[in-house]
């Protein structure tokens, strides 16, 4: 097979795998939840989840937000690893081991309206337990950090959204803000880690997770890059709040009530 074929080959499955609509909110939309991610070490999911699967549907907007995240948070994992707590991050991993896969199953055979309207459900309640201030201010108990992974576990499963639960966690105790947002980076690798090896005996690796993941993650990439930046300058209020009006505003509009603004 000439060069010349195989280009013509690989253009034609590009153009053929990707979604016909949509596309420029999606990278958009990466942009801001990318920032996000940076920023705190979680909350990409909030926005991207409900916005992106009101335009392309559950399915296919979680496992391409588990390529494109995994790929590029690469290079956050080291300083991670040295700065998190990696005894309580490796238990609360411990729960996800068995939360993920029930979360995949969830993904792979609810009806996608249904799935939706649930996922819209839980970004809401999410973000009212973090805005209400609620912190867990006990003691990290080994059976309560592993169900906490559990239950993260479950909702990364279904719809990557086990970033509130796990920090809600956390940000209770006496540890520090960077100390969180490394352990929230460091668990995230590992769970990642479990969700690949669920979403591809789920059978949620179809053709379009990888070319949209093509065209989205240079946009990710950009906003991962420009939050992790801005951890260190911005006050943590005021970029919280900032998450927390954007995950507001992504729950919104990704309610299927609103089909067809984003598109």
């Amino acid at each position: 097979m000439s060069l010349e074929t195989l280009l013509a080959n690989t253009s034609a499955w590009f153009v053929a795998a990707l979604p016909d609509h949509g596309i420029s909110s999606l990278v958009a939309i990466a942009l801001i939840a990318g920032l996000a991610r940076g920023f705190s070490g979680f909350g990409a999911a909030l926005i991207f989840v409900p916005l992106g699967g009101a335009i392309i549907g559950p399915k296919l907007i979680s496992p391409v937000l588990l390529v494109i995240d995994g790929l590029a948070t690469l290079g956050m994992i080291p300083p991670a690893w040295r700065s998190a707590n990696r005894r309580e991050v490796f238990t609360m991993a411990a729960g996800a081991v068995l939360g993920v896969p029930a979360g995949t199953a969830a993904l792979a055979l609810v009806d996608p309206l249904m799935l939706r309207w649930a996922i819209t459900a839980i970004a809401i309640c999410l973000l009212a337990l973090l805005v209400s201030g609620w912190r867990y201010h006990g003691e990290p108990l080994v059976s309560l950090t592993s169900t906490t992974g559990l239950v993260a576990g479950l909702f990364s499963g279904a719809a990557q959204l086990g970033g509130p639960p796990v920090v809600a966690y956390w940000l209770g105790g006496k540890t520090d803000f960077a100390r969180v947002r490394a352990n929230v980076i460091l668990y995230f690798a590992i769970s990642t880690c479990f969700s690949v090896v669920s979403y591809y005996f789920g059978g949620l690796f179809v053709e379009a997770v990888f070319a949209l993941t093509i065209v989205i993650l240079p946009s990710y990439i950009i906003g991962l890059y420009t939050g992790s930046k801005l951890f260190g300058l911005a006050k943590e209020s005021t970029f919280r709040m900032i998450c927390y009006l954007l995950i507001a505003a992504s729950a919104t509009m990704g309610m299927p009530l609103l089909d067809g603004v984003l598109r």
